[in-house]
C-alpha cells in the first residue's frame, strides 16, 4: 500500500511538472483549441508572429463596453492588418455566461463585425487557467520568440463606460507598438479589470 502511494505521489508531482503556466518573459506555453468553426489551432502554428491573446464573454457588460463601440475591433483590424495574430478565447464552462453554441458565437461575431484571427473555445478553461486568466477582457501579448510580453488590462479606465474609451491610455497597443518597432514593452503587467472568467 505505501508502495503505491509513494508511485501517486511520484505520478502527481511529474504531471504537475509538466504542467507549464504562463509567466512575464518567460516562453508562452503552447495550446491546442478549437474555434467556433470546428478548426483547431495551436498557438505554435504562429511560432514567428506577434500573437494577442483576448479572453472574451460577448455578455459581459465590459466586453460589450469595447465591442459595441467598436473599439475592440478596430484594434484587431490595425494589428491584424500588420501581421498581428489576434486570437479571442472564451474559457466560460458549459451552461454558464459566456458559453454559446458555434452558431450563436458565429452570428454575434458577424454581428459585431470582428476582426480577429479566430475565435476559440475553452469549454474545460485548461488554458484560461494555464494563462491565469482572471477577467473578460483579459489581454496577453506574445512576441515573434514566443515569449510573453505583456498580461492585462486592455487601458487604464476601469469602466463601463463608452465614454472612458478615447481618454483611457490602451495598454494592448502601447505593448504592439513597441513589439512591432523592435523595442522592449515598456509596461508588461497591469491589473485585469472587467467580469470574472467563467470557470
Amino acid at each position: 500500500m505505501k508502495a503505491l502511494s509513494i508511485i501517486l505521489f511520484s505520478l502527481l508531482l511529474l504531471t504537475t511538472s509538466f504542467a507549464q503556466q504562463a509567466k512575464i518573459d518567460g516562453k508562452a506555453p503552447n495550446f491546442k483549441l478549437k474555434d467556433s468553426n470546428g478548426v483547431e489551432h495551436s498557438l505554435s502554428d504562429f511560432a514567428g508572429k506577434t500573437v494577442v491573446l483576448e479572453w472574451i464573454n460577448y455578455d459581459c457588460p465590459f466586453v460589450k463596453k469595447h465591442y459595441d463601440s467598436n473599439n475592440m475591433q478596430s484594434l484587431q483590424e490595425k494589428y491584424t492588418k500588420q501581421g498581428v495574430i489576434w486570437l479571442a478565447i472564451c474559457s466560460s464552462a458549459k451552461g454558464k455566461q459566456g458559453n454559446f453554441s458555434n452558431e450563436e458565437i458565429n452570428k454575434r461575431s458577424k454581428d459585431h463585425n470582428t476582426k480577429f484571427t479566430a475565435y476559440l473555445v475553452d469549454e474545460d478553461g485548461k488554458v484560461g487557467k494555464m494563462y491565469g486568466a482572471k477577467t473578460t477582457p483579459h489581454m496577453y501579448v506574445i512576441n515573434p520568440e514566443g515569449k510573453l510580453v505583456y498580461a492585462g488590462a486592455i487601458d487604464d479606465i476601469k469602466s463601463t463606460n463608452v465614454e472612458d474609451i478615447k481618454k483611457a491610455k490602451n495598454y494592448v497597443s502601447m505593448a504592439l507598438d513597441e513589439v512591432l518597432s523592435g523595442k522592449e514593452v515598456s509596461t508588461k503587467t497591469t491589473t485585469p479589470y472587467g467580469c470574472s472568467v467563467k470557470y
